[in-house]
């Protein structure tokens, strides 16, 4: 007589059960399974996800080598925050954020500080905490009130500086962009700023369209309001993907640690760093910019250790993955591999441009990042959420959605390409976007816009 489990194991895969019946949703199911068909029902269900090498809508890696790979799976059981249990995991991690700040002009790469994070938004929150806390303190000792920080920044900002004034109490003061002023380039700064304000947010590679924001333009807006009226207003540049990509691709371009302004850096090392999920990094130009007050000596595990992180336990194994990227590649290989990404921007912005039912926001030669939108009077038959859905009929996803405030009636399409879309690819992509525009220029009446909606969220 065979066991249950000899039964399991001779009965066809998917007639099993678990696999025969609709598995469980919202209660853990009463009995275990098979290993194998927990994995297939795991298989079965992310299979009806897309193919996220065709999610041209993220910016977070989707591709790493084999080696990678191996790296990963030995390491994916560290805890990063334990660096008494794991101190060559918390050296590396110590290696990797000076190597990023000698890259990013640090006057004094061993006079900085810094960490790795989750993501570069809490990258970004850490940067804001450090801002909110010097200004608290410095108001404290002016004996002046302390309960109204505000931040200035782009109204094309991400949503997690919004999620940080929000949880934080800081006031968001939002600039708003422009036909005329398509980023935070400095123009009316003097307006939003005051002596409550922490600091201003340079965005290095716009959510929304990939553009830098020009921080030597913002910096010398600065100075001349401090000269004028006194105000020494720190920068904090959110780098989440151009930090990696301008001392690769525009060196001479003065953005970094060698504007004095510049106090702290933020990027995604899960984007153009070229790592898997969920890696960040923020760097202060000096000790000086993050107060000590915000870093904790805390015991954990027999061993004493500072921390800035909101937070605590999180895997080590991104943070290995950076350090093999860096030894990978070199500086010329990341050259090389942005280089790639930038020539497939540059290829398919131009492509696009020449359909002509399209006028181009920006070509990629920032970032390789670039959107575009219907042009004026070109049809009222179709707008880009039909193209958007056409698109992904075939496995392609290239988000469509409206401009932010004072531009919410301009819908833009984004691509963002990244390591793993190859040209032979995107000749795939432009020659996709060419038959489904046609196909919609040829509808003789209006397709139907209920139930449109955005499919990407900022």
């Amino acid at each position: 007589m065979t066991s249950p489990q000899n039964d399991n194991e001779t009965t066809p895969r998917f007639a099993r059960p678990g696999e025969a019946t609709i598995a469980a949703r919202h209660v853990i199911p009463q009995e275990e399974s098979l290993p194998d068909t927990a994995k297939q029902i795991v298989d079965d269900e992310t299979m009806l996800d897309g193919n996220s090498r065709l999610n041209l809508a993220t910016f977070v890696g989707t591709w790493m080598d084999e080696d990678a790979k191996q790296v990963y799976e030995a390491s994916f059981d560290k805890n990063m925050i334990d660096k008494d249990e794991y101190p060559q995991t918390a050296a590396i991690e110590d290696n990797c954020w000076h190597m990023l700040a000698n890259l990013w002009n640090a006057p004094e790469a061993s006079q900085s500080i810094g960490t790795s994070t989750i993501g570069s938004s809490e990258a970004c929150m850490l940067g804001g905490l450090a801002f909110k806390r010097r200004w608290q303190q410095s108001r404290r000792v002016a004996g002046k009130d302390t309960s109204k920080p505000n931040l200035v920044m782009s109204s094309a900002v991400q949503v997690c500086w919004e999620k940080f004034c929000n949880y934080f109490d800081v006031e968001p003061r939002f600039v708003p962009i422009s036909m005329e002023h398509k980023t935070l380039d400095g123009y009316d700064l003097e307006k939003y700023v005051d002596e409550n304000t922490i600091g201003v947010v340079a965005i290095m590679g716009v959510t929304y369209t990939g553009m830098y924001e020009p921080v030597a333009e913002i910096a010398k807006a600065l100075d001349e309001i401090q000269a004028k009226k006194g105000l020494d207003i720190p920068i904090h540049v959110d780098g989440a993907s151009g930090a990696m990509i301008a001392p690769f691709l525009q060196p001479d371009l003065v953005w970094d640690f060698r504007l004095e302004r510049v106090h702290s850096i933020s990027t995604s090392g899960h984007k153009y760093g070229l790592v898997y999920p969920g890696l960040g990094w923020v760097v202060w130009r000096h000790t000086q910019w993050l107060p000590e007050d915000l870093v904790f000596e805390v015991s954990y595990l027999g061993g004493q250790m500072p921390t800035f992180a909101l937070n605590f336990s999180r895997p080590g194994a991104q943070v290995l993955l950076q350090y093999y990227m860096f030894l990978r590649l070199g500086f010329e290989g990341y050259r090389a591999v942005q280089q790639a990404s930038q020539d497939v921007a540059k290829y398919l912005a131009e492509g696009i441009a020449k359909i002509g039912a399209f006028e181009l926001w920006n070509d990629g030669s920032d970032i390789p990042v670039f959107a575009w939108y219907l042009k004026e009077g070109h049809t009222k038959n179709w707008n880009l959420y039909h193209l958007q859905d056409r698109l992904r009929m075939k496995g392609w996803l290239v988000p469509a959605y409206p401009m932010p405030d004072d531009l919410s009636d301009l819908t833009v399409q984004r691509i963002v390409v990244r390591n793993g879309l190859s040209m032979d690819l995107a000749a795939e992509l432009l020659e996709s976007i060419e038959t489904e525009t046609a196909y919609l220029d040829a509808l003789e009446s209006a397709m139907p816009v209920e139930g449109q909606h955005p499919a990407f969220h900022h």
